[in-house]
């Protein structure tokens, strides 16, 4: 069973900044692609920034400019880094790892932007 433990969320002021951490119990390049979701209270799933096997990176635009998605193959991890948060970024996020035939979870970590 494939394990995804994230870490670094935590509580930030407007225009502070974050750093995600996904550690994966198996090599990640052999997923088809590494990826960050969000999902706040009454809103649905959302992809927030993906990258591929090959290192192709994907963003939602509303994190452009501001998150970077970025990863440690020795290290079997995935990190985010959120710069200038706003509110609306206030989500739980969830790391997430793309297969062939499967797709894995992580278990979430909560970042909240006050105002």
């Amino acid at each position: 069973q494939v394990q995804l433990v994230e870490s670094g969320g935590g509580l930030v002021q407007a225009g502070g900044s974050l750093r995600l951490s996904c550690v994966t119990s198996e090599r990640i390049l052999r997923f088809d692609a590494m990826g960050w979701y969000r999902q706040a209270p009454g809103k649905q799933r959302e992809l927030v920034a993906s990258m591929s096997s090959r290192g192709i990176t994907t963003y939602r635009d509303s994190v452009k400019d501001r998150f970077t998605i970025s990863r440690d193959v020795a290290k079997n991890a995935v990190y985010l880094q959120m710069n200038m948060l706003k509110p609306e970024d206030t989500a739980s996020y969830y790391c997430n790892a793309a297969g062939t035939l499967l797709t894995y979870w992580g278990q979430g970590t909560q970042v909240t932007v006050s105002s």
